[in-house]
């Protein structure tokens, strides 16, 4: 046990004196004295830190012995008997008190830290709240029955606790946020039967008074139902389906930071923690919500003015730098960012920090700053209500009574204290005021601002022609335009001011852009698009630091701006502060996709599955974008992205099958991927090449469910499914464009084969060509066995000997009937992937190599890639060491080059630059000189 070691003065040692003879005289018999070593002198400290303590031993002298106890332990739960209901006040209120005294002794003496008289004060509110409405449940149903919903189920009060009773951080004489509701509406069965709402209604009231009523025992706790629907003048108890009616239509900016911490306390708990899964969208949105930060200003004005009409700039919780002022910061990030990031859905509030410096939305050393000073003001907190349990945030004016707060802190007096509280309050203040600072660094020139300001009816298209903007005619139509319509003209107040702050900036940034005018077009189009959604204007006008980075995209990369029109939550991504850092790996891909598999609703799981497609094939984009990356890393990335959503869409389409007709006994299935999937070369909006395979025992006709179906059928169904589900139009697009054209006979063949008959069209019937393919081809999902075999398929037909005349022979005759029909270069331009020497060539040498070499050198049937097939054909020694460094840089470049012109939105045509040509005469070189000299083609 810890104590004050500070002297004591002689002020304080006359009040504990006073207090010691006190609780001698309350004891029955001065026996009963504990002879605990230390014990009076730890008593000594306790009737310094606080008269309540001190009181309710001295009404109840049996809790001396408990306090004895090296580590007293929790009190038991009273029994309120249903026969004497007028006992039950006195019953909770001394327990109530009990505790508490308990809760007060461990914390004087360091046995629980602050966190954990936190956690203590909320678990004794919480017991006493479900032991008084069990009593109630029961001398309801004995008076009314049960209510009963019209299915005859029954229907139960469920109490959320909001506020520091949700958080699970409650204060030792905090009253208790509650709000009240029921599942479903009905009637209760018993004698004098009432409509569900009346009852649950005149059971919350009377709940509210048995806990609140003041007696002579005191009060249990103080019950605040002033945050539930229409406030005071809402009803007392609504049914899950009025709640949300509430906040469908009425909620308030206010209310989602209140139900950030909500919590099912008492009465079906369990229904009640349901229903709060279902109010998660209205507290936080699927976007960055800067709208939140709106909210926050109006309750931290109405605090400020309440506490300047009442002169509490010194209250520790409301005033400036206080409890509050922690809350609401980590509040606003958790609803800015806590739709997209499930970790920061978090209802306490040392935890939420914890999350916010791991999502990396808060510095380190912040987070902790901001932890050391929460534990310290709601400590204090603690001591100001323990003295003598009243609900109080000040430091208290008589000095007495300050230095006992002082010494029980461990303060030499008043004015250390307030010097240490001073500090914490200092910072806490900085973090929120960084928070709300005035918005800087989007101020436009104020030519443009009040260009903008007088259209459409006045305004000179010269001060754009002046900024920059080479269309400035075109630029002036299209802002008057802009300015007329119906979506600027329906905007709110609120909204249109942030228009009027956002795009004058917006065309600030578009002058310093590479292409201004393209980059005007394009902001029009984007703002055009999110008019009607003030949240992504806030996320701009909140965000100054993006306008530059959004206009520089917009003005680049055509393909990157259509994406943000169509689908504006990728905004988002050019605020993630993980946006410039790594990307994700391959595992990080696969677990952020299979996140949808959690989500029931089929609809809901597959738009979530594109969103997140969307967001991290943007960043990878914004990767390239930026130079933070080569495209050869770019199109590795988007290939390994479609496997993790190939086989997340497999595990949908898996189990809706089997519930309809269940599995095939023994059965297997897999994808395989080939050409740019199976590469790992995939393209921005690339479609998927695929081939399906089967198996299963011959014994196993059908499947085992309740409508089964034929083997093969069950299999070919499941590949429909796969291929309607990849392709379906969902709210963020479609996942992919499906080609299923490679599978054995093209499209006469089957859509999915058997292991048997693949293994039979490649050994007997399959084209060169269709071997060329087979070097590509990668098994990314399905059956772990049936890909191995699959694998063993592919090698034993890649490593077969060859004549290579024959093969020589038909790979020329397939490049030049490729060429003839796909090579689209003139004079003036280059088909960078089916031209002389683009990038079909470099695939057709490659494969050449493998089918030519696999038999004497097995380890070629191993890579996929580009580059790695290059360094093992390197490695055979195909291909000599200077050959391969020429096609690795050649690759890379043609990629490089075709990546730009698809994030542009142009063909992978261009005019040849010198790294273009040098890239072309490598591959045509390397071809040449294995003995492949393709048609020059156009």
């Amino acid at each position: 046990m810890t104590t004050s070691t500070l002297p004591v003065s002689e002020a304080l040692a006359a009040l504990a004196d006073r207090a010691i003879a006190r609780l001698k005289l309350a004891l029955p018999d001065p026996a009963q004295w504990p002879p605990a070593a230390g014990f009076e002198a730890n008593l000594r400290q306790l009737a310094i830190a606080s008269d309540f303590a001190i009181d309710t031993l001295c009404r109840q002298p049996e809790l001396l012995a408990l306090l004895a106890e090296p580590d007293p332990p929790p009190l038991p739960l009273p029994s309120l008997d249903p026969l004497q209901p007028s006992a039950w006040p006195a019953q909770l209120r001394r327990h109530r008190a009990a505790a508490s005294t308990r809760l007060v002794w461990r914390d004087l003496l360091g046995l629980d830290a602050v966190d954990a008289t936190l956690r203590g004060a909320t678990w004794l509110a919480e017991d006493c709240l479900q032991l008084a409405l069990a009593a109630l449940e029961q001398e309801f149903a004995q008076r009314h029955g049960v209510v009963r919903a019209g299915d005859g189920s029954v229907q139960r009060l469920v109490v959320f606790g909001l506020g520091k009773l949700g958080g699970g951080e409650l204060n030792f004489s905090s009253d208790i946020d509650l709000v009240y509701a029921y599942p479903q509406a009905g009637e209760s069965d018993g004698a004098r039967p009432l409509a569900a709402e009346e009852y649950f209604a005149r059971l919350g009231q009377r709940l509210a008074r048995l806990l609140d009523e003041t007696t002579a025992d005191g009060f249990c706790h103080r019950v605040d139902l002033r945050l539930r629907p229409f406030g005071n003048a809402g009803r007392v108890a609504l049914s899950f389906a009025g709640m949300d009616q509430y906040f469908q239509r009425e909620g308030r900016d206010w209310e989602r930071y209140a139900w950030i911490k909500a919590r099912a306390v008492a009465g079906d708990v369990a229904a009640g923690e349901a229903w709060l899964e279902t109010l998660r969208p209205f507290v936080y949105r699927r976007y960055l919500d800067y709208t939140a930060l709106d909210g926050l200003r109006e309750m931290k004005a109405a605090i400020t003015a309440e506490v300047a009409r009442s002169d509490r700039f010194d209250d520790i919780k409301r005033g400036p730098g206080g409890i509050r002022e922690i809350e609401f910061l980590a509040q606003a990030l958790q609803l800015i960012r806590g739709g997209r990031e499930p970790t920061l859905r978090e209802r306490r509030l040392l935890p939420a920090l914890q999350a916010l410096v791991a999502a990396g939305q808060m510095d380190a050393a912040d987070g902790a700053a901001l932890a050391v000073a929460y534990r310290f003001l709601r400590r204090l907190e603690n001591r100001l209500q323990m003295l003598r349990d009243a609900q109080t945030h000040r430091l208290p004016a008589d000095a007495l009574d300050a230095g006992r707060i002082a010494h029980g802190l461990g303060y030499p007096g008043r004015d250390a204290l307030l010097q240490a509280l001073d500090e914490q309050r200092r910072c806490v203040g900085a973090e929120f005021a960084a928070l709300l600072a005035p918005r800087r660094g989007q101020a436009a020139p104020d030519v443009l601002s009040s260009y903008w300001r007088v259209l459409p009816g006045g305004g000179d298209a010269t001060v754009l022609a002046e900024a920059g903007f080479a269309d400035a005619n075109g630029a002036d139509q299209s802002l008057r335009e802009f300015a007329q319509s119906l979506g600027v003209k329906s905007l709110s107040d609120n909204a249109r001011a942030r228009l009027d702050r956002v795009l004058p900036a917006l065309l600030h940034a578009a002058t310093r852009s590479p292409q201004p005018d393209a980059a005007l077009r394009r902001v029009l189009g984007l703002l055009q698009a999110i008019l009607r959604r003030t949240s992504y204007l806030a996320l701009l006008d909140e965000q100054p630091s993006a306008l530059t980075r959004l206009v520089n995209v917009l003005a680049r990369s055509a393909l990157l701006s259509e994406r943000l029109m169509a689908f504006p939550l990728l905004l988002d991504e050019l605020l993630d502060t993980r946006v410039a850092g790594p990307l994700p790996e391959a595992p990080e891909m696969h677990a952020a996709c299979a996140a949808a598999l959690a989500i029931d609703d089929p609809e809901a799981a597959l738009r979530t599955l594109n969103e997140t497609r969307l967001a991290l094939s943007f960043r990878m984009a914004l990767a390239f974008h930026d130079g933070r990356q080569r495209a050869v890393d770019c199109t590795r990335q988007l290939a390994q992205l479609a496997d993790a959503v190939v086989v997340t869409v497999l595990d949908m389409a898996r189990a809706d099958l089997a519930a309809a007709h269940g599995e095939v006994p023994g059965g297997r299935f897999a994808i395989i991927g080939y050409g740019s999937l199976g590469g790992l070369e995939l393209g921005f909006g690339s479609d998927l090449d695929l081939v399906f395979l089967y198996d299963h025992p011959a014994a196993a006709e059908e499947s085992d469910g309740p409508r089964p179906l034929e083997s093969s059928r069950w299999f070919a169904r499941l590949a429909q499914k796969v291929m309607a589900l990849l392709s379906a139009v969902t709210a963020a697009g479609r996942l992919y464009d499906i080609d299923v054209r490679l599978r054995p006979d093209g499209g006469k063949g089957a859509l999915v084969s058997s292991l048997a008959s693949y293994t039979d069209y490649q050994r007997e019937r399959a084209w060169t060509w269709e071997h060329q393919a087979l070097v590509r081809a990668r098994g990314i999902a399905g059956d772990a066995t049936l890909l191995a075999d699959f694998e063993r398929v592919r090698c034993t037909t890649l490593a077969r000997t060859r004549d290579p005349d024959t093969l020589f022979g038909d790979v020329l005759k397939m490049r030049a009937r490729m060429r003839a029909e796909l090579d689209r270069s003139d004079a003036a331009r280059l088909d960078l992937k089916q031209g002389a020497g683009g990038l079909v060539d470099l695939e057709f040498v490659l494969q050449t190599g493998v089918l030519a070499g696999a038999a004497q050198q097995p380890a070629l049937c191993g890579p996929r890639e580009t580059p790695r097939l290059v360094d093992a054909l390197a490695a055979s020694g195909w291909l000599p060491a200077d050959t391969a460094a020429a096609l690795h840089a050649a690759h890379a470049d043609l990629l490089d080059a075709g990546l730009s012109c698809t994030l542009d939105r142009r063909p992978r045509i261009t005019a040849p630059t010198p790294e273009i040509e040098a890239a072309c005469a490598a591959i045509t070189a390397a071809a040449i000189a294995k003995g492949l000299p393709f048609e020059p083609g156009a």
